[in-house]
């Protein structure tokens, strides 16, 4: 077998870069170009949806051909797709074709996860698998300060020398597609063929088994407070995720906060990136030593209490440094909360299912994520930026209420302290 360090680092970068490129810093190219914020926060909602049905469509990854040729034919897709994103601002309607481009980008990413997770259980033994875990969630995360900061930094860089915007994104993207073609002449090469790489007959795939997934997870019990807490504890954060950038990147004169697109990318992308590390690290080191129960409040408390911090910047309109340490703060306390949901809808997973239990939570979450976000563009333009952020603490008030009632589900009261 090939040194495992030679695929996976670059693969596991190779699948956050996408993900962070379709959902994140597409915000900040439309917030730069100036599109409306009801716009931005419909249309990049909707690119949460393969994420969203993933899990439908992964028994066809399964089926058809092996996992390796998946990665290498998501990952020409891919480096294919951001060339004709970069070719679609030159046209003066490329608000159409850049955003139908970004929505085929989600579905090949999604599907580019799948088989990555797949290959990864298949090419390393348990041992490997346990050794590398930290390993990839290093190299994902990296793959977000590139896709957000980096990029974001270096689109500044050419508008700046340049004075053309357009100009910026076209060459971030080509950029882009340049790497991905690089990950599949890399990963032609490095990744190994594992013999149990092959597609599963489909008698292996019986419908049977899929729908006693789904009724195993929806007939567990306390299943309706797990949907009440899936879906509501992140609310706030779902609220204001897709109007985050478009108030730090768009004019004072509208009641934002008017930084440049380089400031943008290096504070937004890089330094609060790494705040999430630094709380996701924190959170799983927490969680390991005090167990669940006694984490769930201060978690919860520090993912939703920081977003005041944006209700003060639309009052007070800070300077750079207290705007960076602000966002700091807020995402290293997102990084601390979403750990103990992490560690949430791992526990609830049970039994031969597990996988798919774990690929219908995240779906699940994704939902939660995508329906707040494409109304928050309108709320927030028919609110103002100062009372859309006031709504936005309001909103992470239900979550918070569910808390009581997942503390009383069977499975985690046999797994959690």
């Amino acid at each position: 077998m090939k040194n495992a360090w030679a695929f996976v680092p670059s693969l596991y970068f190779a699948e956050g870069l996408p993900y962070v490129i379709v959902n994140v810093l597409a915000v900040a190219v439309y917030s730069s170009l100036g599109i409306p914020n009801d716009k931005i926060a419909l249309w990049t909602s909707w690119l949460y949806l393969p994420w969203v049905l993933k899990m439908f469509w992964a028994p066809l990854v399964d089926s058809k051909s092996t996992k390796r040729n998946w990665i290498l034919m998501m990952q020409v897709l891919l480096a294919a797709i951001f060339l004709l994103i970069s070719l679609s601002f030159s046209l003066s309607n490329y608000f159409i074709y850049s955003i139908a481009g970004f929505f085929a980008g989600a579905f090949i990413s999604a599907t580019h996860d799948i088989a990555i997770d797949g290959y990864y259980m298949l090419a390393l033994d348990e041992k490997k698998q346990s050794f590398f875990v930290g390993i990839r969630t290093l190299f994902y995360r990296l793959a977000m300060i590139y896709g957000s900061g980096i990029i974001a930094i270096f689109a500044g860089i050419v508008k700046e020398r340049t004075g053309n915007i357009l100009l910026s994104w076209q060459v971030s993207f080509i950029t882009a597609a340049v790497l991905f073609l690089l990950f599949f002449l890399w990963h032609s090469f490095s990744l190994p063929k594992p013999e149990q790489d092959k597609p599963v007959k489909s008698a292996a795939l019986p419908f049977g088994d899929f729908k006693e997934s789904f009724k195993t997870y929806f007939t567990q019990k306390n299943i309706i407070a797990i949907l009440a807490f899936i879906l509501l504890y992140r609310l706030g954060e779902a609220s204001l995720e897709k109007i985050t950038t478009p108030f730090l990147i768009k004019p004072i004169t509208e009641g934002a906060l008017g930084i440049s697109l380089k400031d943008f990318g290096f504070i937004k992308g890089t330094l609060a990136m790494i705040a999430i590390i630094i709380g996701n690290i924190s959170g799983g080191l927490l969680l390991a030593k005090y167990g669940f129960k006694k984490c769930i409040w201060p978690f919860a408390l520090a993912l939703t209490l920081p977003n005041i911090v944006y209700l003060y910047m639309a009052y007070f309109t800070p300077s750079l440094t207290t705007i960076a340490i602000l966002l700091c703060l807020e995402q290293f306390g997102y990084g601390l909360g979403f750990m103990a949901f992490t560690v949430f809808i791992m526990q609830i997973c049970s039994g031969k299912y597990k996988t798919s239990h774990y690929a219908i939570s995240t779906g699940i979450m994704a939902l939660g994520m995508m329906v707040p976000g494409m109304l928050s563009g309108k709320l927030q333009m028919a609110l103002g930026y100062k009372d859309f952020y006031l709504v936005v603490l309001l909103l992470s008030i239900p979550g918070l209420l569910t808390i009581p009632y997942i503390l009383k589900t069977p499975c985690l009261n046999n797994k959690i302290k």
